[in-house]
């Protein structure tokens, strides 16, 4: 009956590490993602659209 508790109890602990380490890489990947679109706003991603625009009127 022992035997059967502590592999209960190790499995517990070991879903509950998987779940941290899943919550973590869930939060970082979150901030990577929000400083992603930061950038994608940025000034000089605006400047290269209006140039590319630029040389696409000269070819039509």
């Amino acid at each position: 009956m022992d035997n059967s508790a502590q592999a209960s109890a190790e499995l517990i602990l070991l879903f509950g590490g998987i779940m941290v380490v899943v919550l973590l890489a869930v939060f970082m990947y979150r901030n990577y993602v929000r400083d992603l679109g930061s950038e994608l706003q940025s000034e000089e991603v605006s400047k290269l659209n209006s140039k590319l625009q630029e040389i696409s009127e000269l070819f039509t």
